[in-house]
């Protein structure tokens, strides 16, 4: 099958291929600019931005306002012409003000999830920015659309998001465990209904990008088979040359077998796939681990009671520390560092 180009609010991407949101630091400008320049969707992750900065340890804050533009701009750099945006979780203290400086960096969409992103159309009432959730049902989705009719928006293209997904999932941790679980085929056909239904009533095109799980051209032709119109792709980028991690956190995946890839319980409350790591040993093994510094990513979370700092952990893991390293389902399967475009034409079948 001949793989069509992705439109949605007005961009084209040439090859219908979303490079997933994937943080803290693993998809900054460095890999989110590669996909954007190779005819993709590049997507810089919102979560801490800023671990760099030198001033992130005294005002994470400041540091990641700072460093939404500073990303977009190398982004941008890499590729001028190429679609760039940002990933938000919903449940991210200080969500809106994200929000806000992506958008007045020039950001071409926000894509969002980890929570119903049900504020995102009011924060971007007045721009031109493309907004995307991220769902796993039809019900999650009717939801986020009877908010942002309010302020007359519907979404320029819905990301269904399913259960082989690596990093925080929207399926209970029990399912999970258990594996009562829809396969994202089944959440792609759920939502493909209601969106028709929206797109008839409006006379609107939405798009649906299907993620969790992809990671080769027969997957890729399958789920545009069912109706979607791209693909969301993370773990298979993770180990290529651009991608913004530290060669050690490339090679968790590389040495990974099927037997280290976990379901955990993440300190934030989700569900959550990675790769077992002697981080969590050691957190499975001591119950917790005290918080040293805590830097305010989440209004629920009490340092003196989270099992780890999730985004210590993370922080660590990509600077090349041990920590937690997130995956996806078939992250046993990448044998070898490759490059964005390699990848793009595997998926691609070119």
């Amino acid at each position: 099958m001949k793989i069509p180009a992705l439109c949605f609010g007005g961009l084209t991407a040439r090859r219908p291929i979303v490079q997933g949101g994937m943080g803290v630091g693993v998809s900054l400008s460095g890999l989110a600019g590669a996909v954007a320049a190779s005819g993709g969707v590049g997507t810089i992750s919102g979560i801490h931005p800023g671990y760099r900065e030198a001033d992130f340890q005294k005002d994470p804050f400041k540091a990641n306002l700072r460093a939404i533009g500073k990303e977009l701009e190398k982004a941008k750099e890499t590729a001028p012409d190429g679609i760039i945006g940002f990933n938000f979780m919903t449940v991210m203290n200080h969500y809106e003000e994200y929000v806000r400086e992506a958008i007045a960096a020039g950001a071409d969409f926000i894509v969002s999830g980890a929570g119903l992103p049900v504020t995102l159309a009011k924060i971007a009432a007045g721009s031109d920015v493309r907004i995307l959730p991220i769902v796993s049902s039809s019900r999650a989705l009717k939801l986020i659309v009877k908010n942002w009719l309010r302020h007359d928006r519907l979404p320029d293209a819905v990301v269904v998001e399913g259960p082989l997904a690596g990093g925080h999932l929207g399926f209970r941790y029990s399912d999970m465990q258990a594996g009562t679980f829809l396969p994202l085929e089944d959440c792609l056909t759920d939502v493909l209904g209601y969106v028709g239904e929206l797109e008839e009533a409006h006379g609107v095109k939405i798009p649906v990008i299907a993620g969790g799980g992809v990671r080769n051209h027969a997957d890729v032709e399958r789920l545009m088979g069912l109706g979607a119109s791209g693909v969301q792709v993370g773990t298979r980028f993770v180990a290529t040359e651009e991608c913004d991690a530290a060669p050690s956190f490339k090679a968790a995946y590389l040495e990974s077998s099927a037997a280290d890839i976990k379901i955990i319980e993440s300190p934030v409350g989700l569900a959550a796939r990675a790769i077992e790591t002697p981080f969590l040993q050691r957190a499975e093994r001591e119950g917790r681990i005290p918080v040293q510094k805590c830097y305010q990513c989440m209004g629920h979370c009490k340092a003196a009671e989270t099992k780890y700092c999730i985004s210590q952990a993370l922080i660590d893991s990509v600077s090349g520390r041990e920590g937690l390293v997130f995956c996806g389902a078939h992250a046993d399967e990448i044998n070898g560092l490759s490059t964005v475009e390699q990848v793009m034409r595997e998926l691609c079948g070119e």
